[in-house]
């Protein structure tokens, strides 16, 4: 499928076989963004060790899908994965929640209860939203992740713990070091490989990937026979900035899912705010010049035509000569992408299809 994105569905495991995931149409291929491979490249290398790793984005960035892919590349996979949004604990427990707590500490405590750190033994603690972490228990957040060591509230003993810590927050923590909210020393601590994930709008190139295989994903989920996007839906998808980012793309997604009523996701599926949104992407941060943006227009309304002259001049309102013209002078023209030139010469070449 050429204009749409259909998705291809894996072949039965043997074996001695992983199961693969679901695999995308190739056509067109469009390449993983570089930011996005070092950053992968890095999570692989650190993974095999307990290296502190402090992950940083926009919210709903993935962070907390990186977290869990270096626990599942760790000696630590057979371990718990524990994330714990450190926003969303009540300062009044924070402390309870992390180290556990003894019967009798406070008001309500019945029994002994441990804490976090106690539930992700040999395993990882994803420390979510760290930067709202209360000044006051960063200290003792400190004195943990230097020790190894925990103590309940409401004991004397220290107890060891093994666990691999790694935090997340969408804060400027160099920032609120500066500001005095956050511990200049707690930061080093737990940024030891620091690993920030751009937001969605600046890696264009991972979206169409992104967006098939969370496809596959929720249609399985849902028992859904859903094969891929419509042309006009895919368009759509890709043209979109997505601010709340994978997060976002995610509940678009399922929604659409949930709504299709065929065997392809369409326009009509989507949210109002995708479906309705029109956008002029500029590519660079410079303003380029419109010749050039024709010709990559022009040139891309080729390919999706498959090389039909006759059909792509009429959608693009412009005479057949006019057009060959063009492909004329971008096959000819000492352009700085080959590629496009390239393309343009074989658009000429093709027969029967004008």
């Amino acid at each position: 499928m050429r204009d749409g994105l259909r998705l291809v569905p894996p072949s039965e495991p043997g074996i001695d076989e992983q199961p693969k995931l679901p695999f995308l149409d190739p056509l067109p291929q469009i390449p993983r963004d570089r930011t996005m491979e070092n950053l992968m490249g890095m999570a692989r290398r650190i993974a095999p060790t307990d290296a502190a790793v402090l992950i940083t984005g926009e919210s709903g960035v993935g962070k907390e899908h990186l977290a869990r892919f270096i626990h599942a590349a760790s000696p630590r996979a057979s371990g718990p994965f524990v994330p714990v949004n450190c926003g969303a604990l009540p300062e009044a427990l924070f402390e309870s929640e992390l180290f556990g707590h003894a019967r009798g500490a406070f008001t309500g405590a019945v029994q002994d209860r441990p804490g976090l750190f106690e539930t992700a033994e040999r395993g990882t603690l994803l420390l979510d939203e760290v930067g709202e972490v209360p000044l006051p228990l960063q200290v003792k957040l400190l004195r943990a992740l230097q020790d190894h060591e925990i103590r309940r509230v409401g004991e004397n003993r220290q107890r060891k713990f093994s666990v691999r810590v790694i935090a997340a927050t969408n804060r400027d923590l160099a920032q609120d070091v500066r500001e005095g909210r956050f511990r200049k020393d707690l930061f080093y601590r737990l940024n030891v490989v620091g690993l920030s994930i751009p937001p969605l709008r600046d890696r264009p190139e991972d979206l169409r990937g992104l967006a098939g295989t969370i496809l596959a994903s929720v249609a399985a989920q849902m028992k859904r026979p859903i094969a891929g996007y419509s042309p006009d839906a895919l368009e759509q998808i890709l043209r979109y900035p997505w601010p709340g980012n994978i997060r976002e793309l995610e509940n678009a997604i399922e929604r659409a899912c949930a709504l299709a009523t065929g065997a392809l996701v369409e326009l009509a599926d989507l949210p109002d705010e995708v479906r309705e949104h029109q956008s002029l992407v500029i590519a660079s941060e410079q303003v380029r010049p419109l010749r050039e943006i024709e010709r990559e227009y022009i040139l891309a309304a080729l390919q999706r035509n498959h090389g039909n002259r006759t059909l792509t001049a009429q959608q693009l309102k412009i005479g057949s000569a006019t057009l060959f013209r063009k492909l004329k002078d971008y096959a000819d023209g000492p352009w700085s992408v080959p590629l496009l030139a390239e393309v343009a010469r074989r658009c000429l070449e093709l027969s029967g299809t004008s």
